[in-house]
């Protein structure tokens, strides 16, 4: 039978009620609180400027609710809506299903390539083309198994009538090389105002693949923006130069799991995983080194300091906001709705270690307020997306589905 429950909450600062339980709060507007973290960083770093960490929190005036709509989904990584408000999404190890508004999953959807769901492999972010009512188009991400190794791969087909199968399923982009391990795929995937897809991907994780995230000749540790049959896109700040792939837009990431564009100014922000410490949030510019290795707040797992143990270099951008400890940052995406004006244009993001929601507040490229939604679920939630009816739609690694919205 399906679970439900609901979340009647005030802000995530204060004490969350019990399932069914409501709160009431008659202002309009968020209002103020201390840093929502007030665990101890792993390092001794210092920001480069005030707010780029444990930035005030805040809290939701508004009360809403959160209501699982199905815990019947095995691994949900990605999520995106169709024309209809019913959702499309992906499960890790290798299947994509429909789900109605209502919680109802729908089959397996068959005609997809092979996968290799191992480590943190799989089937990963997917859109649909925003012609979708017409040629019924999906594009996905994957890790792609193949001799040489796995590779962050790309690929497009057509929803058939009957919703059963993909048609046509060709990958359209390899982010090569190719290396033998499951870790740091990246694999969220957008369709810009263009048309065009940006891809992030990760830098496969292990020291001897790290520095290809500083390299222009390789696929890792990169945004990346293609047309819809995979070439380069134009206008792409790397496009005629020197041992360059044309591709790239954005270098020096270490695992991007997070890709939204601001409804109001068309801009690219990303999140991504740091090491212990270190989960970044990035305004994404053309042509930009991010800094991974060269530059991080976090150290390795083992304790040491990373690479020569410096946050600040000349040519490298500093992060808009960085987590010590880390919470985990995956998928990502603005919110735009009239339900609850306070969050218009807020940035909402996925926790896995951190197992809530982030709201973040953005002003003027600095993020000014953070906030703390269902962290009294327990829940790796692993992608975030706002559905054809305002509200916000959630997924977790534990195979849950939420709808979010005012009460």
């Amino acid at each position: 039978m399906k679970t439900q429950f609901l979340l009647f909450i005030a802000g995530a600062s204060l004490a969350l009620p019990s399932c069914g339980q409501t709160t009431s709060n008659n202002t309009t507007a968020s209002t103020q609180t201390s840093a929502v973290e007030t665990k101890e960083p792993n390092s001794d770093y210092k920001p480069a400027f005030a707010g780029q960490t444990r930035i005030a929190g805040v809290k939701s005036a508004t009360n809403y609710e959160g209501k699982v709509l199905t815990e019947a989904l095995k691994f949900p990584w990605g999520i995106t809506s169709l024309p209809d408000g019913r959702l499309l999404i992906t499960e890790k190890e290798g299947t994509m299903r429909i789900v109605t508004p209502d919680g109802k999953v729908g089959e397996a959807i068959t005609g997809i390539p092979k996968v290799n769901p191992s480590g943190q492999g799989g089937l990963l972010g997917l859109r649909v083309d925003p012609a979708f009512a017409t040629n019924r188009m999906v594009y996905w991400v994957f890790s792609e198994p193949s001799a040489e190794g796995n590779v962050t791969a790309v690929a497009k087909g057509k929803l058939s009538a009957d919703e059963k199968k993909i048609e046509g399923a060709t990958v359209i982009y390899r982010a090569t090389p190719a290396y033998k391990g499951n870790l740091h795929y990246g694999g969220r995937i957008l369709v810009d105002k263009d048309g065009n897809l940006i891809i992030s991907t990760g830098e496969r994780s292990d020291l001897v693949t790290r520095p290809q995230a500083q390299s222009l000749n390789s696929g890792l540790g990169k945004v990346i923006r293609i047309t819809k049959d995979g070439k380069p896109a134009p206008g792409n700040p790397f496009i005629g130069q020197a041992g360059a792939r044309p591709e790239l837009y954005s270098y020096g990431h270490r695992n991007v799991q997070g890709l939204a564009i601001d409804p109001v100014t068309g801009d690219l922000w990303e999140n991504e995983f740091g090491p212990r410490g270190g989960d970044e949030v990035n305004h994404i510019k053309p042509g930009k080194n991010y800094g991974w290795p060269t530059i991080t707040y976090g150290i390795e797992y083992s304790g040491k300091k990373v690479g020569d143990a410096i946050q600040q270099k000349e040519g490298l951008e500093q992060p808009a906001y960085y987590w010590d400890p880390v919470v985990s940052p995956s998928g990502s995406t603005f919110y735009s709705s009239d339900h609850i004006p306070e969050w218009k244009n807020n940035l909402f993001i996925g926790a896995l270690s951190g197992m809530h929601i982030v709201r973040l507040i953005i002003k003027d490229d600095k993020i000014v307020g953070e906030e703390r939604l269902l962290s009294d679920q327990y829940q790796r939630f692993r992608d975030v997306t706002q559905g054809n009816d305002g509200a916000l739609y959630a997924i977790t690694d534990q195979g849950r589905l939420y709808r979010i919205d005012k009460k």
